[in-house]
């Protein structure tokens, strides 16, 4: 449908503009008062703008996309020079001949003076001519353009789409990872809990699995995954650990959001935020706006050591990825560290729509 009223509207300006060519020595012969029959008009003042019309559409729809599009540059010029010198030929001769069978002047004609040397017009109509050629040439590269504009955004879409897609299945496994890791851990010391575990991680997979080949999933689904996820994490926290939550989202919300990318943050509060034998805190604050979602973060911070192998680290920088791809200059994240180094924070507010 963009291509055909593209398509039309290009039509119409070149009718318009073509109208205007033709029509305008018709308005000047008329200029003096008195009336040009049409036959004296083709005969007299058709002449150049034919010409006109023939240099440019040679040059639209032959030479410039065969020859200057393929930087056949001697080639086009060469053609271009040998229409132009015809095109004037052959007005000078036509005139020649209409002027030699011209028996009586025109109606109301004022008496004949001697006009400007020869020369003088052939010189006017060479220009003319060029300049045809050079706005045939601009309207064609300018239309080019656009098409390799078109195409370039384009390219850049698919692959963007391809990249997301690639993020998104390297979520998967990630996520399932760092899960069946915390799964393994319960096994260890408490069974009934590892099976109650099981249980919350096959209606988190459904999640994964489903709604994250979406482009946006429901904000309210999203938030009942995150709490599926915390009520997970929580079974297997000692004691010493504190994990306060407060998911401020309203019930019968409607908005939707990009799947899985506050999870990531979430797991990297979990992973760097509890010490085996230290005290240990994460707070977790998910709140909705008018038309934003504002996820906000704050955890002791415990860095892993080098082997520690829970997780494969790629998390945060999916979420870099995830949010240039799909939201590029609408979010806002901002991440610090306390100045004695023992609590991170992070906040990330996304558009919903």
């Amino acid at each position: 449908m963009t291509f055909t009223r593209s398509r039309l509207a290009q039509l119409l300006i070149h009718a318009i503009g073509w109208g205007f060519v033709f029509g305008f020595p018709f308005m000047a012969l008329n200029r003096s008062g008195f009336s040009i029959s049409l036959n004296v008009y083709l005969r007299f003042g058709f002449a150049m703008p034919l010409a006109f019309f023939i240099l440019f559409y040679l040059n639209y729809l032959w030479l410039i996309p065969h020859y200057m599009f393929r930087e056949r540059m001697r080639q086009f010029f060469l053609f271009n020079l040998l229409l132009v010198l015809l095109c004037v030929v052959g007005t000078q001769l036509w005139q020649d001949f209409i002027h030699t069978i011209q028996s009586a002047p025109l109606p109301n004609a004022k008496p004949h003076r001697p006009g400007p040397p020869r020369w003088i017009f052939v010189t006017r109509d060479i220009c003319s001519m060029v300049f045809t050629i050079g706005l045939s040439a601009a309207i064609r590269l300018s239309s080019r353009w656009r098409q390799i504009e078109a195409d370039r955004r384009e390219a850049e879409r698919i692959k963007a789409e391809a990249e997301l897609q690639n993020l998104r299945q390297q979520l998967n496994p990630h996520f399932l990872l760092n899960t069946l890791n915390n799964i393994y851990a319960l096994i260890a010391f408490n069974t009934e809990k590892a099976q109650e575990a099981v249980q919350e991680l096959s209606r988190l997979l459904r999640h994964v699995l489903y709604d994250n080949q979406q482009s946006y999933v429901p904000l309210v689904k999203e938030v009942e995954f995150i709490r599926s996820y915390l009520e997970l994490m929580r079974i297997r926290l000692a004691p010493h650990v504190r994990l306060t939550t407060r998911l401020e989202i309203a019930p019968d919300s409607t908005k939707q959001i990009a799947p899985l990318i506050f999870i990531s943050l979430i797991e990297n509060a979990f992973k760097h935020g509890i010490s085996p034998t230290e005290e240990s805190y994460i707070d977790i604050r998910l709140s909705e706006q008018a038309d934003t979602v504002c996820c906000s973060i704050r955890n002791s911070n415990h860095p892993k050591q080098t082997n520690d192998k829970s997780g494969s680290g790629i998390g945060l920088e999916q979420v870099k990825r995830r949010l240039e791809l799909t939201y590029r200059g609408r979010y806002l994240w901002e991440q610090s560290l306390s100045p004695d180094g023992r609590e991170y924070r992070s906040e990330l507010t996304l558009p919903l729509s």
